[in-house]
């Protein structure tokens, strides 16, 4: 562990990273260059707000940005607990697919963040859902989270689940956990397929160097993702269905990038130059099947593919 980027679970205000092996390419280069790099979930002015209160030290030194780095040299980054933000209720508009007193099933338009974050305290589903539920949303997962259960990515569209109580949560809670939750998925990838039908079992963890990507890590969490190609397009591109066994972070993504067939418009796992214009990834939650927390009612619910999705194959199928 003396070579990678560490973020101590038990203490994640502390970060420390050494520069030897696999950072060897770093010996020589600024510093504020390697974090801008390294640490790319902080914007270069965060960096040097950290640097110029002493928050970032080498070798328990303070140095200044213009620091070259050296053989050996060991980081380490306190970075302060964030400021609470203030989430607000705000008049968006949902396509709400169901509702009654304990769930709510909302199909996510492209572009919209689940739940706030530094960079997004405004415009998410939570600010949407504050507004639509009022004070008829769970606490469980706090103020940031209300009511969420699960999330699908911002450039993801499709369903998504909200708890209106505690109660309800947990339960959803639970079955997530044991993933007795149908969630399908279609999505347009790259390179057709010599097998129609398959499952990548493969464990995920987060990017050692790359905090916002994940990877097949076989240290990871096991993710089990079942792919069904549903037709051959034009141009080498397959459009397939996803089905999830467990629910990891960018799991469709990295799973099917593992396999040499990165979604079209994942600009993260997938091929930098895009053939089409397209706001991320093009993927879509497109069922959502559970056994209602309070009643146990088996209910499954369908969202059919946004338009800019129907506007590439159509383009695709030509």
């Amino acid at each position: 562990m003396n070579n990678q980027y560490i973020n101590d679970e038990d203490s994640l205000d502390s970060i420390n990273i050494q520069i030897k092996e696999e950072y060897s390419g770093y010996i020589g280069v600024r510093i504020d260059k390697c974090l801008a790099e390294l640490m790319n979930e902080f914007s270069r002015s965060y960096i040097a707000k950290l640097m110029e209160e002493g928050q970032i030290t080498v070798n328990s030194k303070a140095v200044k940005a213009n620091y070259k780095l050296r053989d050996g040299d060991n980081i380490e980054i306190i970075v302060p607990e964030p400021e609470e933000l203030e989430i607000l209720p705000e008049n968006i508009p949902l396509d709400i697919v169901y509702e009654d007193d304990d769930i709510l099933i909302v199909n996510k338009p492209k572009g919209m963040v689940v739940h706030p974050a530094p960079g997004h305290s405004s415009g998410t589903l939570v600010n949407a859902i504050m507004y639509h539920c009022k004070d008829s949303l769970s606490t469980i997962n706090g103020v940031l989270r209300p009511g969420i259960v699960h999330r699908i990515d911002m450039d993801t569209t499709g369903l998504l689940m909200v708890c209106k109580n505690d109660v309800a949560h947990r339960v959803m809670s639970d079955k997530f956990k044991v993933h007795d939750i149908n969630r399908v998925y279609t999505a347009i990838c790259y390179n057709h397929f010599t097998d129609v039908e398959g499952t990548v079992d493969k464990p995920i963890a987060r990017h050692k160097v790359d905090r916002k990507k994940m990877s097949i890590d076989s240290n990871g969490r096991r993710a089990v993702t079942h792919y069904k190609v549903i037709e051959e397009l034009s141009n080498n591109f397959s459009l397939i269905e996803c089905r999830l066994e467990t629910g990891r972070t960018h799991q469709i993504r990295v799973h099917m990038a593992s396999i040499n067939h990165p979604l079209l418009g994942d600009e993260v796992y997938g091929p930098k130059n895009k053939p089409f214009k397209t706001e991320g990834q093009v993927l879509h939650a497109g069922v959502l099947g559970f056994e209602h927390p309070i009643t146990g009612e088996y209910m499954e619910f369908k969202a059919e593919l946004p338009e800019y999705f129907n506007n590439i194959l159509e383009r695709l199928r030509k």
